[in-house]
């Protein structure tokens, strides 16, 4: 895995770098998934997910390349992002984690939930004289967030790990202060492997922590942990390497231990996809599947006539979506997300035709 580190975390973190700062004049492609050019009269303004963000950046500089159409977003968290669509401040947000019932009563209308991209959760820590790949049972992870476990050379951390020389170090918690999608997919990791986990804390994209401290977005816990010996989070892949933080193998529901990597989530995600397209796919069957995986939705309303919109910008919006899903998906490897099964494309062809304006579909 150090090996795979090296190799990778460079170009990452360059593509990253790079993306970032054309995050405000992003974008790409057209309808039906080609990618003819087209002329955008204004912006399309996104908010949500920062688990989605090092692959936005990507793809919206592509579509702008393609298309010249900005797309302005802001990696805010799930939990803003939902917010920022139901309040119609947005054209579309992202989320790691479907709508809720309340969340669905307050955002007034249908709102669609279109899988863009599946992606790892993984465990960073912070020690600079480990050399070797840490190894993480479901006991062990939900004991340390539970704040029962509080030294890196725990005899629970140590059996998992023999022949690794464990420091005496406290070990510092870090978690999302913020409405995360990423700690709804770690959390129910969590909830399907920890019973004590499931009836204290449970799963959510906010919750009561009962150990550590919190950062905003998976920037502000990639943070915490790279400037801290002793720490331990959870982020998004692509956080890890560019900031070449270490992490770790997780045991799965066969007992292997598994490396995150794109082709670990993807067997993770080898599932029947719902025609709503929400789904989790922690703690998954699959033998060689990585545990802590979850898709990621970009969120819309399904009818877009509503308030001052036009025609125009409904189908600007739509015709974005549509090539994330298709052309866009050949971006998500270089970052460590998986693209998109055919399965799961199929779900949002039919989900994307849907959409209407003022009762019309906009893809035809």
């Amino acid at each position: 895995m150090k090996k795979s580190i090296l190799k990778f975390g460079a170009l990452a973190a360059t593509a990253i770098a790079l993306n970032a700062s054309l995050t405000s004049c992003n974008g790409g492609g057209a309808g039906n998934g080609s990618d003819s050019t087209s002329s955008a009269s204004e912006a399309v303004v996104g908010a949500g997910s920062s688990f989605d963000q090092p692959l936005f950046s990507k793809m919206f500089a592509a579509y702008y390349d393609s298309t010249k159409t900005q797309i302005n977003y802001q990696s805010v968290g799930s939990g803003a992002g939902i917010s920022q669509l139901t309040g119609k401040t947005v054209d579309f947000g992202a989320s790691d984690a479907p709508m809720t019932g309340k969340q669905d009563s307050t955002a007034g209308a249908t709102v669609i939930h279109i899988p863009i991209t599946a992606g790892a959760v993984v465990v960073s820590y912070n020690l600079p004289d480990v050399k070797d790949t840490l190894k993480f049972t479901p006991e062990v992870l939900a004991n340390i967030y539970l704040g029962k476990i509080t030294k890196w050379n725990d005899p629970a951390i140590a059996a998992a790990n023999p022949g690794v020389k464990l420091p005496s170090t406290a070990i510092l918690v870090a978690h999302r202060s913020d409405g995360s999608g990423t700690s709804a997919i770690f959390t129910s990791f969590l909830d399907k492997v920890s019973p004590e986990w499931h009836s204290k804390v449970g799963t959510s994209t906010s919750v009561n922590w009962p150990a550590g401290v919190g950062g905003k977005g998976n920037e502000g816990v990639s943070g915490i942990v790279k400037q801290t010996p002793g720490g331990i989070g959870y982020i998004e892949l692509a956080y890890a390497i560019q900031n070449n933080i270490a992490y770790g193998k997780v045991q799965n529901k066969s007992g292997n231990f598994i490396v995150p990597t794109p082709e670990s989530v993807t067997a993770a995600a080898n599932i029947t996809i719902p025609a709503d397209g929400k789904v989790w796919i922690t703690n998954t069957d699959a033998p060689d599947g990585y545990p802590i995986s979850g898709f990621s939705w970009v969120l819309l309303y399904q009818e877009q006539g509503y308030g001052s919109r036009t025609q125009a910008q409904a189908e600007q919006l739509v015709n974005l979506v549509n090539w994330m899903v298709h052309s866009g998906q050949q971006y998500g490897a270089s970052l460590y997300y998986a693209p998109l099964s055919s399965a799961a494309v199929s779900v949002d062809e039919a989900l994307l035709k849907s959409i209407t304006y003022k009762g019309q579909a906009i893809l035809k």
